[in-house]
């Protein structure tokens, strides 16, 4: 069975080549699947999903839980905000990577705190959507160590 990576992606990021390309740049979720997919080893596979909505990131991080080997989460807006993705995560057992498109440490204050950052084991911020091949590479690595 192979090793699977859930890609989890928060508000708006459905939007990407769309949304402010000046700040995000113009790929879109599936230019990031398939440059993510080209990484893959035989023996991974990954589940890119997307939602505006906090409920159904934490119920796939649930379903993780029984599923994959680590995530890579890009949470957006509620990297934030959200203490109940922060506590979702923490029932997650392997590894988990946070990603952001943009340096949000260049950006407005309230962008310089993350709930999800007090769980994650790396964060990458300001690679672009590099960042998201950057942050599964770890993930590989991390559960390659614990096969």
């Amino acid at each position: 069975m192979p090793r699977l990576i859930y890609i989890l992606n928060g508000p708006n990021l459905n939007l990407l080549g769309k949304r402010q390309p000046e700040i995000y740049g113009t790929d879109t979720l599936a230019d990031i699947e398939a440059r993510c997919r080209r990484l893959l080893p035989e023996n991974a596979d990954l589940k890119m999903l997307q939602s505006n909505h906090e409920g159904q990131i934490i119920d796939w991080i649930h379903e993780a839980r029984e599923e994959a080997s680590g995530i890579v989460i890009n949470p957006a807006a509620f990297t934030h905000s959200s203490v109940a993705i922060l506590d979702a995560l923490n029932t997650f057992e392997g590894p988990v990577i946070e990603v952001h498109i943009s340096q949000v440490h260049k950006r407005e204050a309230f962008r310089h705190h993350s709930y999800v950052s007090l769980r994650a084991d790396g964060v990458i911020a300001g690679l672009g959507i590099e960042g998201y091949e950057a942050a599964l590479r770890r993930v590989l690595s991390l559960t390659d160590r614990a096969l």
